[in-house]
């Protein structure tokens, strides 16, 4: 079995999840730096990406908005 000893670049992403809708692919990649942890969610559009980071210390906080809004959603579906 071959074992890969090479030692984990700083960039390399902690945990990474990959969402498509439509024409859009979006990445969320859980990294982390000198300054703590945070995630990086990048929007690729043919070839255009957008990215924004949010803090660790953020991650409750959008989740529960993230949350009010597909409550809101759904109860706008027919």
């Amino acid at each position: 079995m071959f074992e890969d000893k090479t030692p984990p670049r700083a960039n390399d992403p902690i945990a990474s999840e990959k969402i498509q809708v439509d024409r859009k692919i979006f990445f969320l990649d859980l990294k982390e730096n000198q300054r703590g942890r945070f995630l990086k969610i990048t929007e690729d559009v043919s070839g255009r990406r957008d990215t924004i980071m949010l803090p660790a210390s953020g991650f409750q906080d959008f989740l529960n908005a993230l949350s009010r809004i597909l409550e809101a959603d759904q109860r706008l579906q027919p």
